[in-house]
């Protein structure tokens, strides 16, 4: 039984305004998630633009007929620098979910944490190290190709 983490960092060729305007919605999620997860927003109405105490509920697909809903809550929002998700019902014990973006020279550097408890106790330590972890970095190398094509240079 454990926490995990995984931290990833993306250049993107973009102003900060393009990035934080593409990932402050939650519109948007579905574009950066691979095709065969058949991620869906359930929820209706949301505005074009995440606040602290938002609720999105999601119908996400982990693991070949294995569909589950998640629900997360936006904790923490500074406009234009970062914002948490945080799982309140889902498939993992802990969800914590760091977006940080910070404008460098030449674009915007984003950087991801994710704090993670898998279920199962003893036993999702040892499905993180079978296959959970790999199957996180699969979702994260998805979604760096997609945002190198989202925001490529015309």
């Amino acid at each position: 039984m454990g926490f995990f983490q995984i931290k990833r960092r993306q250049f993107i060729r973009a102003s900060i305004e393009e990035v934080w305007d593409f990932m402050s919605s939650p519109h948007n999620l579905k574009r950066i998630t691979p095709e065969h997860m058949r991620f869906d927003v359930l929820s209706k109405g949301l505005p074009q633009r995440i606040h602290e105490g938002m609720i999105i509920c999601y119908r996400v697909r982990p693991l070949p007929f294995f569909n589950v809903k998640w629900l997360t809550e936006i904790t923490h929002v500074r406009e234009g620098s970062f914002f948490v998700d945080e799982q309140r019902v889902g498939p993992y014990r802990l969800w914590h979910h760091q977006h940080h973006l910070k404008e460098v020279d030449g674009g915007v550097e984003m950087l991801d944490v994710v704090t993670y408890e898998p279920p199962l106790k003893l036993l999702g330590s040892f499905a993180n190290a079978l296959f959970i972890r790999s199957k996180l970095n699969e979702i994260f190398d998805f979604r760096e190709f997609a945002l190198n094509f989202i925001f490529k240079d015309d």
